[in-house]
């Protein structure tokens, strides 16, 4: 994580990150971070003319594309057909938060912006398909009945983290993947509970018995945690010797941090 020109919409009081001393690892290109919070499930769309509208849900495809489900109720769509160029200016903002942090839980948030538009009837059972492939939920089977599957074909992309704000190329946007382990986070928190309440307890003796140690997050470059004091928070990560490729990954990586200690 990296600091930005101006002040992010998190709000001057998220701690600033920091490296930790047993990061030496590297961290995720800017279009990743950007490409991983897209693929969380809160998202909120708003249309210009037409306001704030519900997304029942948003994704982006493994081809790059941003699809969104929005009900057929609403002003949306009658705007969307009477437009007379096809589509509207809009922007989707996916919201990323953390799994343990009760103060200032949002860690960061991509906002896309460019032109919503409709998709032909014909790509629509494929777009369905390749939506549930990158995040499933019911509401896909609400499209064609109570719910219609929009595209948002990006011009803009912006990726809010802490107090650094990173503007991101479209063309790199698409081309990026997501982190396969923060995608399984939910899982991996579940599964490796235990060695990774045994690594907090190693931050926190580094950080010292004061200060307060939150896990922040996972990624395929490490374990990131908050610590916050009576002086001020900031982020570390605990990184792995290399970056993984899958989630399965994971637990050996943090059975190899466990067998080294904190400098």
């Amino acid at each position: 994580m990296t600091s930005g020109r101006r002040p992010s919409r998190l709000g001057a009081g998220t701690p600033a990150p920091v490296t930790a001393p047993a990061a030496a690892g590297g961290q995720p290109s800017p279009a990743e971070r950007a490409r991983t919070v897209a693929a969380r499930p809160s998202a909120a769309l708003h249309v210009l003319g037409t306001g704030t509208t519900p997304a029942l849900a948003a994704a982006t495809t493994a081809d790059g594309r941003t699809l969104v489900v929005v009900p057929n109720s609403g002003p949306l769509l009658p705007a969307l057909a009477g437009s007379p160029v096809g589509d509207l200016p809009a922007r989707l903002t996916v919201t990323d938060r953390a799994p343990a942090l009760p103060r200032q839980p949002v860690r960061a948030l991509v906002e896309l912006a460019g032109w919503l538009t409709p998709l032909p009837p014909a790509e629509v059972p494929a777009a369905v398909l390749a939506f549930a492939d990158a995040c499933p939920c019911d509401a896909l089977f609400d499209v064609g009945l109570t719910a219609t599957l929009l595209e948002l074909d990006i011009a803009d992309v912006v990726l809010h983290e802490a107090q650094a704000v990173e503007h991101v190329e479209p063309e790199d946007f698409v081309a990026a993947a997501p982190d396969p382990v923060t995608l399984a986070e939910a899982d991996l928190l579940t599964a490796d509970a235990d060695a990774l309440a045994r690594l907090r307890v190693r931050v926190q003796a580094w950080a010292g018995r004061r200060d307060d140690v939150r896990l922040l997050g996972l990624d395929r470059f490490g374990v990131r945690y908050r610590v916050e004091s009576p002086r001020g928070g900031y982020d570390v990560r605990v990184a792995f010797p290399e970056p993984l490729t899958r989630s399965e990954e994971f637990a050996g990586a943090v059975s190899g941090l466990l067998s080294c200690a904190l400098d």
